[in-house]
Parts: structure tokens; C-alpha cells; sequence
């Protein structure tokens, strides 16, 4: 079941241009930006553009779209980023920080000091978002 979006969502605001994002992808029917405050440099949220609160409220005919894009996001964090590999997660309900879907798409290398589920968060540069956003646009073209 989809409901009504909050003019409060922000993925609702980025997916119609009305809030400004790093975004690195766009299908008709998901978007994929970086997060603003990322686990490691890349870190992608990658959601549907209609608004869908959680997972289980995704409609059967959006699931495809939306983790193809997930797919092609993961792929790009090896070959734009040069990570080894990507974690890839939702939260529904408990953790999820906006209402509406989103899954997360972030950059792995072995070593890099993730361990559990407390991820420390980090701010970009300036000018460093829009750099790794370039690299994953890049990246998903090729």
C-alpha cells in the first residue's frame, strides 16, 4: 500500500526537484543520491520515485525497477569507486530515519573498520559530494 507523501519527506522533495541532492541516478520509476551523511564516501540512497513508506508497501511491479537500479548502484561502487565490494540494506519502521523507502547502497573495502551496525557518519567536503556523485553517474553509464 502506498500512501500520501508528507510535504515533510525529503526523498519526496529530491525525486521532484524541489530539494537539491547529489543525485547519481534516475529511472521513471526509482532515483538513487548520495546521503548526505554517509557511511563511507559513495554511500547511495536509491528509492522509489512514488511515495512508498517501507518495503512491505512496495507494490510487486515496483520491486524490479527499483532493485535493478539497487544492483547497478553496487556494481558501480567496485568499478567507480573502486570499493571491493558493497553492503547493501533497508530499514523498515525501526531505524528508518524518513518514511518513505530507501535502500542503502555503501561501499565496501575489507578492512575498512565497519563493524556491527554503529557506523560512525561523516560529512563530505565541499565539493566532495559532488565529486563521488560524478564517479557513480560515470560509472553507471559505462
Amino acid at each position: 500500500m502506498t500512501t500520501t507523501a508528507d510535504a515533510r519527506d525529503i526523498i519526496c522533495r529530491i525525486a521532484s526537484g524541489d530539494f537539491d541532492a547529489e543525485i547519481v541516478a534516475r529511472t521513471d520509476h526509482a532515483i538513487a543520491f548520495l546521503d548526505h551523511r554517509p557511511v563511507f564516501y559513495g554511500h547511495t540512497l536509491v528509492c522509489p520515485i512514488g511515495h512508498v513508506d517501507t518495503l512491505p508497501d512496495l507494490p510487486a511491479d515496483e520491486l524490479v525497477p527499483l532493485m535493478s537500479l539497487v544492483q547497478r548502484v553496487a556494481a558501480a561502487m567496485v568499478t567507480g569507486l573502486g570499493a571491493q565490494g558493497s553492503f547493501v540494506g533497508i530499514n523498515n519502521t525501526v531505524s528508518q530515519s524518513i518514511p518513505h523507502l530507501h535502500v542503502h547502497v555503501i561501499p565496501r573495502t575489507k578492512g575498512d573498520g565497519l563493524k556491527g551496525f554503529f557506523w560512525p557518519r561523516r560529512a563530505y567536503a565541499a565539493g566532495q559530494a559532488a565529486s563521488y556523485a560524478t564517479l557513480l553517474r560515470e560509472a553507471l553509464q559505462a
